[in-house]
């Protein structure tokens, strides 16, 4: 979950910095944000598993149920940038996927019929799969774009390559081995998709994850009847690409938008400015979709 720095940065959740394919190839870079702080002490798997209190488990299990133990680990493990605002019970990373998924299956028509929807769900649910070991990491852990996709590849190596890469769900990988044809690699593949942004099902599924935290923002302010202001997270929206996710988002900051007014609160700024962004983008898009249908 991001926190928002004055220029916007690139550190929008979901929005890939560094990229790397199952065979350690580098598909997609943002050299801006490639500097690893020398402060940071080394990550591994094992130190991550030891951190959790989890003993390793057999190397290259024939059962599915180490995989499962471990992404148990996404239904307790809270998104970080609520915490920060006290904010209790605050959702899971589960939860959060949970909801994108819903989301996908509700794509508006104009989307709908352009996109493998199966797909996107899949995605939603294994995007952030490589957080039940790397954690929800925010802006002020520190840790730079590529030193946290290098600990999600690792992650996500490990739980479809070591814990599924023998079992049923890992037909035709072999062992010590990432490619083949089994459930496994076609999830890890999802993901990869995921991470390089490049396809419209990513894009989709991207523009989910922002809306799903807006929602959610806005939630909480209900839920705390307008105790918390949660608006430093609103420009997330101004991240959303697709004109109709755009149209969804400036729906639920028009609902805040009248939620802070009852409330006779000062939240509704930053939301505000975000709203006319969303409007005056929408309308610049359909005003040369229009000049276009005249030529």
């Amino acid at each position: 979950m991001p926190a928002p720095p004055a220029d916007l940065p690139s550190a929008v959740p979901g929005d890939p910095g560094v990229a790397v394919s199952s065979e350690g190839t580098i598909l997609h870079a943002d050299v801006e944000a490639t500097s690893v702080s020398p402060k940071l002490p080394p990550w591994s798997i094992e130190q991550a598993l030891a951190k959790a209190g989890l003993a390793s488990p057999p190397t290259s299990p024939t059962s599915t149920l180490p995989f499962l133990h471990l992404i148990e680990r996404l239904k307790t493990t809270p998104r970080e940038g609520w915490r920060r605002f006290s904010i209790s019970p605050g959702e899971s990373i589960s939860d959060h996927m949970y909801r994108m998924a819903i989301i996908t299956l509700l794509a508006p028509p104009s989307l709908a019929s352009k996109l493998d929807l199966s797909r996107c769900t899949k995605m939603a649910l294994v995007h952030d799969m490589g957080e039940s070991l790397v954690g929800d990491l925010t802006p002020m852990d520190g840790v730079s774009k590529m030193e946290k996709n290098r600990r999600e590849t690792l992650s996500m190596d490990y739980l479809f390559g070591t814990l599924l890469g023998r079992t049923s769900a890992g037909e035709g990988q072999g062992e010590g081995t990432r490619r083949g044809t089994g459930a496994a690699q076609h999830l890890r593949e999802i993901w990869e998709e995921y991470e390089t942004s490049e396809t419209l099902e990513s894009q989709f599924v991207h523009d989910v994850d922002k809306l799903e935290l807006v929602l959610q923002m806005m939630e909480y302010e209900r839920r705390y009847q307008g105790r918390i202001d949660l608006g430093e997270f609103a420009w997330v929206a101004g991240r959303i690409e697709l004109d109709e996710m755009k149209e969804w988002a400036l729906e639920i900051l028009d609902e805040r938008k009248e939620f802070w007014e009852n409330m006779e609160k000062g939240g509704k700024e930053q939301n505000g400015d975000m709203a006319g962004k969303l409007r005056e983008a929408l309308g610049t898009r359909k005003a040369v979709d229009g000049l276009t249908v005249g030529a």
